[in-house]
């Protein structure tokens, strides 16, 4: 059987540090049903890596993942601020709004920002 899509957490990252992320679309194949999920580690030395990672976890419940970009993000859990920049060389550049509406609705008394500046 596959999983619910709403079962799929919409954000996993560091809780601290400056790292790269990607934006994903999952979706059920043949199906309407899709979710933008944010992944960022500082393990991945490129962002491929994160998605390589992904992609067969999400697989294995029965989504389809397409990379939609990835950049950065700086992540400061002592001072509740996240910030969003930069771009991946492999994916291009995710929509930094649409990364930060997600994690909006995780961390829901932070101060997020995002910038098209590389560092």
């Amino acid at each position: 059987g596959a999983a619910a899509m709403a079962t799929v957490p919409e954000v996993e990252i560091d809780a601290d540090g400056t790292f790269k992320y990607i934006l994903v679309r999952l979706q059920r194949p043949g199906g309407e049903e899709r979710r933008d999920i944010v992944r960022g580690t500082k393990a991945a030395e490129f962002h491929n890596h994160i998605f390589e990672k992904v992609n067969p976890e999400m697989e294995k419940l029965g989504f389809e993942c397409k990379c939609l970009g990835g950049g950065k993000i700086e992540h400061n859990s002592k001072d509740k601020k996240i910030r969003v920049f930069g771009l991946s060389t492999g994916y291009g550049k995710a929509d930094h709004s649409v990364t930060v509406e997600i994690l909006k609705k995780v961390y829901t008394d932070y101060e997020i920002t995002w910038s098209d500046d590389k560092k």
